[in-house]
């Protein structure tokens, strides 16, 4: 029964992170948590229950995105294959940067902070720097073992991240057609991971 709890607790969650992105997504920080509950189909205390503050909320909003986008890099055998877990970190990284609602979310974000300047550290911190920093944890392992030679891990993520973004990002912000297909992604993510570890083998 306790684990039939905990997968009820977990659907909702995820019903309240949705609906989250959907209302902040068009309505800005200034949406009420009000909306949000309506959206997921809970009661506000619900959503206090599991986040005290809005802030609390956008922050687990940004760190599932990171739990995802950084999710190759501890699956069983990535250490062994630097390779294979930087290209699919760049792959989903890709992937997530460009979807319309990533998009639409970042602009938001990107408003919101030229009024309300926590806002922007909040969604910064808890998303692109906590992605680097599990990407510097990584390469910091796999230069330990030998496999990688990074002198700054951290440097060395953002060079990563940047790489992969390249003017994708920008672009999409900006409202400029930067359609990638899953071909072209896998393309990208690859040969980003492979010129990577060539500027970074031991």
């Amino acid at each position: 029964m306790p684990r039939i709890a905990g997968r009820i607790d977990l659907s909702k969650n995820e019903a309240i992170l949705d609906a989250a992105v959907e209302v902040l997504t068009e309505r800005g920080v200034s949406a009420s948590m009000e909306e949000i509950a309506r959206r997921a189909g809970v009661s506000k205390q619900t959503i206090y229950n599991h986040y005290g503050s809005k802030a609390e909320l956008i922050r687990a909003l940004m760190a599932r995105r990171v739990h995802e986008i950084t999710a190759s890099l501890e699956t069983p055998g990535a250490a062994e294959n630097p390779r294979e877990a930087l290209a699919a970190f760049a792959r989903i990284l890709l992937e997530m940067a460009m979807t319309s609602r990533a998009v639409a979310f970042m602009r938001m974000a990107m408003l919101d902070a030229t009024r309300l300047a926590d806002m922007g550290v909040a969604v910064f911190e808890a998303g692109p720097r906590a992605s680097r920093r599990k990407l510097a944890q990584f390469l910091a392992l796999e230069t330990a073992a030998g496999r990688l030679n990074c002198p700054d891990p951290q440097e060395a993520a953002e060079f990563f991240a940047g790489m992969v973004l390249g003017s994708y990002q920008t672009a999409s912000l900006l409202g400029v057609d930067t359609t990638l297909d899953d071909f072209r992604i896998d393309r990208l993510a690859r040969e980003a991971a492979h010129r990577f570890l060539r500027a970074y083998a031991p």
